[in-house]
């Protein structure tokens, strides 16, 4: 069997969550790989550094681009696709969406998210309409669609013709090696020199409207006095620099704009002091297909704050207070409690149900899809 996985859609200038998630679970499909199992990445000669080092097993498909020239990118990936993969004896192409051109593998869509049409202002004009043309037509063509949660499969469903027995639920996990209780006196000393130096509540994510920091501020706002002596740090970048504009100007208008520190973007390595630093992370999205923060922070022995829509409860899994990102009252009330009663029973609940997630039991199961798609075909060709 061989499976072809396209990485292309990574931009190597900017690597996004998408480059974390395929460089742990790589690794941990590489070391079960059967002596005829092969896995192809697809890369481009300025992404290709990115994923190195995985093996005899693990070899490389070279396109002319990747996400650092998006439009060449998906050019190519149309165009490029189905001749090279014929040529590579592919059995498995692992994607996020079909080439348009019937390809002689086995399809298998990873969907990540269905933002283009539960999000839409989270992706240009040109992306958006883009996904909402092909999407239809990748499930039709998949052998088989891996979902993260619940939650996503009822979006693919809502959204898409889909046969419900292509869905495959794999949930994502979180890396335990890095994500842990480990030392909070020295978290605390780490994350002074980004100006958080008192006692704080918590946001990690990169800062697009659906992810609800302006819901968290003004719900800072309603019990500031009850979290006299915190400040919240708000850690993550974003594209949309109006939004980032206006949770300035709306932290000001508060009168809060001495408790908020905005960090900004942050190595992922760093994230993990502040999660063990931090007395609650508070995490309001308005929607999300797994949310994965919710489980570096309950691994890193944080009391959780999240919504309770969308994947959120799903992922939390009890481990955490939910509120209706909707109500500023709720986030706020959610967070008073968090810090005070709940907090140790939070914690305790919350590095139960971290471990319930790893990178083991994600490729293990994905390989299972990829062995399935390709019996498929041998079936096809029989």
């Amino acid at each position: 069997m061989r499976v072809a996985i396209n990485l292309l859609p990574e931009n190597p200038d900017s690597p996004s969550g998408a480059h974390w998630f395929w460089t742990r679970m790589i690794p941990e499909m590489a070391s079960r790989l059967e002596r005829d199992e092969e896995l192809k990445l697809l890369v481009s000669p300025k992404s290709r550094h990115l994923y190195q080092g995985y093996g005899p097993g693990v070899s490389y498909i070279t396109y002319p681009w990747s996400n650092e020239q998006r439009v060449l990118r998906t050019l190519s990936e149309q165009i490029y696709s189905p001749p090279r993969l014929w040529l590579g004896d592919v059995d498995v192409f692992n994607t996020l969406m079909a080439p348009f051109v019937r390809v002689s593998p086995s399809v298998v869509i990873h969907m990540k998210t269905m933002h283009a049409f539960t999000s839409p202002d989270s992706l240009s004009p040109m992306a958006r309409a883009y996904r909402r043309m092909n999407y239809p037509r990748s499930a039709r063509v998949a052998s088989s669609i891996i979902i993260n949660s619940e939650s996503l499969r009822a979006e693919v469903e809502r959204y898409l013709d889909v046969d419900p027995r292509k869905l495959r639920l794999i949930y994502e996990a979180v890396d335990h090696e890095l994500f842990n209780p480990g030392d909070s006196v020295k978290a605390r000393a780490h994350v002074a020199k980004y100006g958080v130096t008192r006692p704080f509540a918590l946001f990690v994510s990169s800062l697009w409207p659906y992810k609800n920091c302006d819901g968290l501020l003004r719900a800072w706002a309603l019990v500031r006095n009850e979290l006299a002596g915190r400040q919240l740090a708000v850690v993550g970048g974003g594209r949309d620099a109006d939004y980032i504009e206006q949770l300035h100007a709306l932290a000001a208008e508060l009168g809060i704009a001495d408790d908020v520190v905005f960090v900004g973007a942050v190595p992922l390595e760093e994230t993990v002091s502040f999660y063990r630093a931090a007395d609650v992370f508070v995490y309001p999205s308005l929607n999300e297909t797994f949310g994965l923060p919710i489980l570096e922070a309950m691994a890193s022995g944080c009391p959780v704050v999240t919504s309770d829509v969308s994947a959120m409860p799903e992922t939390a899994g009890g481990a955490a207070i939910l509120a209706d990102p909707l109500e500023p009252k709720s986030i706020a009330e959610a967070m008073l409690s968090a810090l005070d009663a709940d907090g140790d029973r939070l914690r305790d609940a919350g590095l139960r149900r971290a471990q319930e997630f790893t990178w083991s039991a994600t490729a293990a199961a994905t390989l299972d899809v990829y062995r399935e798609a390709a019996e498929r075909r041998r079936a096809r060709a029989s």
